[in-house]
């Protein structure tokens, strides 16, 4: 589901009586304070607080079945916590529900389009329901076909277009009204890795022009590209918060990569990894590799190596990923998911 709303617009009647007053948060767009809600015995979320500074982009990651979706179908006012409170730009969620609406932006994990409009139609269409004039909302149009690479499908009907097309339409659609505060859950779930790149230029784009972004993300490379602050989400509660560089400081160690150039060598490789290092090292085809805490074992590596005559073709220490944090973290992946059914759909919930 996508839903597109802006304040100028006027797609959302304005409330009866004079227009409630936004909460003080200068520098905050988005709070969210013990945010709880639950589904029969499921506990979707326990207690989420969550801070997101103004013209910034907070990534909020975590497995599947973690309450991503949750928080932000409250947020965008698609649902009402059990309890707890949040604002976004300054209203109330739940009491001032109209005018968080007339702000925002929110883009869905599965894309939803007009199978039988072209492209084209399917953003006038959103355009005009915004408020924007027929020259508008075609001028609008042409310049989100143009951002999204889909020039050319333009005037194809949209059941022709490929997943990862419809994807970057239902996108585009999304930022018609330019709104202040934009939500994405999984905006790249499908897309090929160019365009996952072009998305990624846009939403840089948003930001430098002050847009708020909340996004969830499976692809850690993703949070770590575009994110200014990290919060990681597991089993309903927030675990953890951060710059990506503060969070991968978190976990205190480094992973040393030894590849030697005959793989009857990798055991020797793990014997000398695992002398240095104390623990066993990961093997992955040809690679070895170990978390390492003295930035001594790479030149002691080096020598043990020589010294059992290993010929090597990469050797190198480098800071922990984003993937490595969340493992730690959580004792799983992103994607170390299983089914679960949650409000009435069928979702994915960790291991």
């Amino acid at each position: 589901m996508t839903l597109h709303l802006d304040s100028e617009a006027g797609a959302v009647p304005a409330a009866e009586g004079p227009p409630p007053t936004p909460s003080t948060s200068a520098d905050h767009a988005i709070l969210a304070e013990g945010l709880v809600k639950r589904f029969g015995d499921t506990t979707a979320l326990d207690g989420v607080d969550l801070a997101v500074r103004s013209g910034s982009v907070l990534g909020l990651l975590g497995p599947n079945g973690a309450g991503k979706t949750t928080a932000v179908r409250i947020l965008a006012t698609l649902m009402h916590p059990d309890s707890g409170h949040a604002t976004v730009g300054g209203y109330d969620v739940v009491r001032q529900s109209h005018q968080v609406r007339q702000l925002i932006g929110l883009t869905g994990q599965y894309a939803a389009v007009d199978e039988k409009l072209t492209g084209t139609e399917n953003l006038v269409l959103v355009a005009r329901l915004l408020g924007l004039s027929r020259a508008g909302a075609k001028a609008r149009a042409k310049e989100l076909l143009a951002d999204f690479r889909l020039e050319e499908a333009a005037d194809r009907a949209a059941k022709t277009y490929s997943g990862g097309m419809r994807r970057r339409l239902d996108l585009a659609a999304s930022l018609i009204g330019r709104p202040r505060l934009l939500f994405l859950d999984e905006p790249t779930t499908g897309l090929d890795p160019r365009a996952r790149l072009d998305l990624w230029d846009v939403l840089r784009g948003l930001v430098a022009d002050g847009t708020t972004i909340l996004l969830t993300t499976q692809y850690l490379e993703e949070a770590d590209a575009l994110a200014d602050e990290i919060s990681v989400i597991d089993h309903g509660k927030v675990i953890a918060h951060g710059t990506p560089d503060e969070l991968k400081a978190r976990i205190g160690a480094q992973t040393l990569l030894v590849r030697p150039a005959d793989e009857a060598e990798v055991g020797t490789v793990v014997s000398v990894v695992r002398g240095l290092t104390g623990s066993d090292p990961e093997v992955a085809g040809q690679l070895v590799t170990a978390a390492v805490t003295d930035p001594a074992v790479l030149p002691a590596a080096v020598r043990e190596l020589d010294q059992a005559g290993v010929v090597i073709t990469e050797l190198n220490l480098r800071n922990s990923s984003l993937d490595e944090v969340f493992l730690s973290l959580t004792g799983h992946r992103t994607d170390d998911a299983e089914k679960s059914t949650v409000d009435g759909e069928t979702e994915e919930v960790p291991k």
